[in-house]
């Protein structure tokens, strides 16, 4: 055992100069993933199971078995070097200490890598999106907010390399938005996005307020995937097109031409406008784009309520009503509700980086944790 121990640390120490390559990156102190692999818990059992008849194995099981059984040896691995732990020589023991560590975090990444083959891929996932903000409660002070997460959306798709187009813009007097859209795309950028639906509440104290009480406003994040041509057919005997000035602050074209588009879509009374471009052509196409976005989702959530019809899933299904975040500005800390997870450093937050990145990123392994809990109910 114990020379299995050096030459197990020796190798590890010539890993660790060889280049690493690109992995997924996980928020490994979520407590779910030790309650899901917990030895004769259902997870397990289901995983036995699958090694046992290998006959059963569905497309991903000959990589999910080899995971599993690596698995299992790096837990029995660990279970032995644990003895020498108590060993008498004092260097034997810190090797030890080291090895158990770097077992942990191995075991770790096939746990996440285990969950990653069972959790299903959503028909969404790959799809560019809508983004679409609106200005709630609280005036002005809403309405400056919701610029602000304007921007960080904005900023946070440049942070992903995704692409970023404008297509409403509706700005209120004192610089603030009213609501305003944006089609943006890029890899699986509805897979991280998805998550941002809802209502974004703001506690702090407005510019405009002269005895400095804390405000409370808000504003509505929608995301709607967008379609490919395959997935969504319109008749275009089911629209009626409208054209219009555009009207409110722009420039010289506005309230001289009719660059205006309205569209409706007769059979569900959806409204799409665009009024951002000079050109009704341009226009068209971008309400045309909008419009097949609000129809996709539609159709996505009367699929996604038939299948979480038994089953309340706390993450990527509440409705755009739903409050799922609270930016508090005296104490420094933005908390989403749906993990109850807190960050502090608003400011560096609000710039669309690593930090909304790291959020996103809890709540997608989150909503893993709770696919994987459906299945493995329904297989076990």
């Amino acid at each position: 055992m114990r020379c299995r121990l050096l030459w197990g640390a020796a190798r590890r120490l010539w890993a660790r100069r060889a280049p690493c390559q690109p992995h997924r990156s996980f928020s490994c102190s979520s407590p779910p993933l030790e309650e899901l692999f917990v030895r004769g818990g259902p997870l397990r059992t289901f995983l036995e199971r699958q090694v046992e008849s290998e006959a059963h194995l569905q497309v991903r099981g000959p990589e999910l078995m080899a995971v599993t059984k690596l698995l299992s040896e790096k837990e029995q691995e660990m279970r032995e070097t644990e003895h020498l732990l108590h060993d008498k020589n004092e260097d034997l023991r810190k090797l030890a200490e080291n090895e158990i560590t770097l077992c942990q975090k191995e075991i770790t990444q096939l746990k996440h890598q285990i969950i990653l083959l069972l959790v299903p891929s959503e028909e969404t996932d790959d799809k560019d999106l809508i983004l679409e903000v609106t200005a709630g409660v609280g005036g002005q002070e809403a309405m400056l907010f919701t610029s602000e997460m304007f921007d960080m959306y904005q900023q946070y798709a440049a942070f992903k390399r995704w692409h970023f187009e404008t297509l409403e813009y509706f700005p209120s007097e004192i610089g603030g938005l009213r609501h305003a859209s944006a089609s943006i795309g890029g890899s699986e950028a509805y897979k991280y996005m998805r998550f941002e639906g809802g209502v974004h509440r703001v506690q702090r104290v407005p510019k405009t307020e002269k005895q400095g009480r804390i405000h409370t406003s808000t504003m509505t994040v929608a995301v709607l995937p967008q379609p490919a041509e395959i997935n969504l057919v319109i008749n275009p005997k089911d629209l009626r097109i409208e054209t219009k000035r555009a009207s409110g602050a722009g420039g010289q074209h506005v309230n001289t031409t009719d660059s205006a588009v309205r569209i409706v879509h007769l059979p569900t009374g959806v409204v799409s406008e665009c009024q951002q471009e000079r050109s009704q052509l341009k226009n068209r196409e971008m309400a045309m784009k909008k419009l097949r976005a609000k129809l996709y989702s539609m159709h996505l959530e009367e699929e996604t309520s038939k299948r979480h019809d038994a089953r309340n899933i706390q993450v990527g299904t509440k409705g755009r009503s739903e409050k799922i975040r609270t930016y508090n500005f005296p104490q420094n800390r933005v908390t989403d509700h749906r993990i109850n997870k807190s960050l502090h450093d608003l400011e560096t937050f609000m710039q669309g980086g690593y930090l909304l990145d790291e959020l996103i990123q809890s709540l997608k392994d989150y909503a893993d944790y709770e696919s994987l809990v459906e299945i493995i109910s329904k297989k076990v």
